[in-house]
């Protein structure tokens, strides 16, 4: 491939994921302001400024525009996981994992704290959202069993991808809620380190 023909493709993929962005915004943004059932595909195409054809190049439908595309951060997390330090532990090695992640998801701290809003506010979407979740799970338990070497059957590849699970999740709920908190890479650690630690109390004032 020539270096003109790298440029090009590398406009196409920016041009792609901007639209992809957009859309997934004004989902957002939409469902947020009507609810769930008073938005539908054409009004999200319409704000995003592409053909309702275009929309259904990136997602199948209006949930997928709104609770985004997994895939890429969970094969993102496989690949840290399974490329970790052999010296550290399968929890430590997850916790390295997820820095890229987290920092994708800080830098677009609005698009998540509406994206956590609008689940909140449409349970009908949790299905969709545990399936996805469930999907990744699964794959970092298998990335973890490999660099233990036991079978993924064995409890404890499946307790360090739950428990690092809630660790994130309690973090990114603190973050989203509360726009003058820490950053979430300092929440993230500081639940990771609680765990680590074998989750004491916390201090009395």
């Amino acid at each position: 491939m020539t270096t003109a023909d790298q440029g090009q493709s590398g406009r196409r993929d920016r041009k792609k994921r901007q639209t992809r962005a957009a859309l997934t915004e004004a989902a957002l943004r939409l469902v947020a302001e009507r609810g769930l059932d008073q938005v539908t595909v054409e009004e999200i195409s319409e704000a995003a400024d592409v053909s309702s054809r275009t929309f259904f190049n990136y997602f199948a439908s209006k949930d997928d525009a709104l609770l985004g595309d997994q895939a890429p951060d969970r094969d993102l997390l496989v690949a840290r996981v399974t490329a970790a330090p052999p010296e550290v532990s399968a929890f430590e090695a997850v916790r390295l994992a997820l820095d890229e992640v987290v920092a994708t998801i800080e830098a677009d701290r609005e698009v998540w704290r509406l994206r956590l809003a609008v689940i909140a506010a449409n349970p009908s979407l949790l299905p969709r959202l545990i399936a996805g979740n469930a999907e990744s799970e699964r794959a970092i338990v298998a990335a973890v069993a490999g660099r233990l070497g036991v079978d993924p059957d064995h409890g404890h590849p499946a307790l360090v991808t739950a428990v690092a699970g809630a660790a994130l999740r309690t973090a990114l709920l603190r973050w989203a809620g509360d726009p003058a908190s820490r950053p979430l890479r300092a929440l993230v650690t500081e639940a990771f380190d609680a765990v680590a630690a074998g989750l004491p109390d916390p201090p009395t004032t």
